[in-house]
């Protein structure tokens, strides 16, 4: 049975390192990046089922991300994540393809 495939996108280095190691503990086949550059660099190199991306990041945000992770695979699930949410990012994201927010 191949594992579930997910990439963490976080500028926060210490909750990607949590999150990647709490997921790998269960089972997933996680990837962690801290930029949506490097995000971007990794869904060309292989597919994931499921990234789940901060809106909130410096230099490339989540939507600037999101924005670009729908034209190189329409296909693939993003949820928004966020400690500084608001209406506006949760809606563009939504409109933009995010599974969730």
């Amino acid at each position: 049975m191949e594992k579930f495939r997910v990439l963490i996108v976080d500028d926060e280095e210490d909750f990607v390192e949590t999150i990647v190691k709490r997921l790998k503990d269960r089972g997933l086949d996680v990837v962690g990046v801290t930029s949506g550059k490097e995000a971007l660099e990794q869904v060309d190199k292989r597919d994931f089922d499921v990234v789940v991306l901060d809106v909130k990041m410096p230099v490339m945000d989540g939507i600037e991300t999101l924005r670009a992770l729908k034209k190189k695979k329409p296909l693939i699930e993003v949820i928004l994540l966020t400690g500084h949410g608001s209406i506006e990012s949760g809606i563009q994201g939504l409109q933009l393809g995010a599974y969730n927010y």
